[in-house]
């Protein structure tokens, strides 16, 4: 682990989640924890939540779905990065604390990976996550292999998502992290299909989001939607991304005409769409084993399988060099990465 006066690292080991550690990070904006499962020899993904969630609520649902934990834990160590004050068991951040912008959000990943010793990593993020580190990828482009976007932001709120935020806004700052807000907060994340309604009660997985936003404080969720709620228009960068990128969505998200129009901006040969039926934004929850077929063939594309065997030392960034030539043809990535419509049904 690289030593350095800048950052300051508090190992809390007696804190371990199904077999991840926890680290608390000092960074030029605050601290942040980031959660470590796996091997660190392995090459390293980054994982970043949606607004008012952390890896548990948003991410545990992929990683306990058994042939996505295969996939991901074979090829990948995880590293879950939290927004600050957004962990498990997080203290409410001093309000005299400067509240950072999503620049500063995403500048505080490079110093995470600096930390860490880490160079080119894979990316996965969903939804406020997803903008962070696109954003990210666009001010560090030889840091980031490869972006997986689960309905993903990039341009500047609509007006109506201002308006919707203001509210919540207006909800954190005076009455905290109420019944309202929550149904605000679930009504974003999941399809009404397993929200529920007077005659249906809602699934388990809203349930347990539900009982996990009553830990978070609601002075630290605000500050993160105030600088979402802030965020620039980054649609021109888009096409000078060159990394791969996969995009997940679902068709009942608020947010799905958003993850269409980012897959017209992007280049067509090293991204691809997949929506998902009857599913709203955080597939990784409400849908993850839709999320297995693409995220192997994109893998693929990288020279990972499942299971898969390194001929070279695993610590190496996934770097062409451990890509096929077949797949490194105009032709191949058209085929594999083009832009797509897959329909995944609930019976699958």
């Amino acid at each position: 682990m690289a030593e350095s006066k800048d950052f300051v690292s508090v190992d809390m080991e007696e804190k371990i989640y199904l077999g991840g550690k926890e680290h608390l990070i000092k960074t030029g904006c605050g601290n942040v924890s980031v959660i470590v499962y796996g091997d660190p020899d392995k090459p390293a993904l980054i994982t970043y939540p949606d607004l008012a969630l952390n890896h548990m609520s948003c991410f545990q649902g992929l990683f306990f779905c058994p042939e996505a934990a295969s996939l991901l834990l074979h090829n990948f160590c995880i590293y879950h990065i939290s927004p600050p004050g957004h962990e498990l068991g997080a203290a409410p951040i001093c309000a005299d604390d400067p509240a950072p912008s999503v620049d500063d959000l995403a500048d505080q990943i490079i110093e995470v990976l600096n930390y860490f010793g880490l160079g080119a990593v894979m990316c996965m993020g969903v939804t406020a996550g997803a903008y962070i580190l696109t954003l990210f990828a666009m001010k560090y482009r030889e840091r980031v292999i490869g972006l997986i976007l689960v309905s993903p932001l990039c341009k500047a709120p609509s007006w109506s998502e201002w308006i919707y935020n203001k509210v919540m806004t207006n909800l954190l700052y005076f009455y905290g992290m109420c019944g309202l807000l929550k149904d605000c907060l679930l009504q974003r994340y999941f399809s009404k299909e397993v929200r529920g309604n007077a005659e249906v009660p809602e699934s388990d997985i809203v349930h347990a989001c539900r009982k996990l936003l009553e830990e978070r404080q609601s002075i630290n969720v605000l500050r993160f939607l105030q600088a979402i709620n802030g965020r620039p228009d980054i649609t021109e960068g888009l096409k000078r991304l060159r990394c791969r990128t996969l995009i997940f969505v679902g068709d009942s998200s608020p947010f799905h005409s958003e993850a269409l129009h980012m897959t017209a901006k992007l280049d067509r040969r090293f991204s691809a769409l997949v929506e998902v039926q009857a599913c709203g934004s955080m597939v990784t929850e409400e849908q993850p084993h839709a999320m297995l077929i693409p995220m192997e063939y994109f893998f693929m594309g990288y020279g990972l399988y499942r299971p898969c065997q390194f001929s070279d030392s695993p610590r190496s960034p996934l770097s062409p060099s451990c890509i096929s030539p077949e797949l490194l043809s105009p032709e191949s990535m058209g085929l594999k990465l083009k832009p797509i419509k897959t329909r995944v049904s609930l019976e699958v």
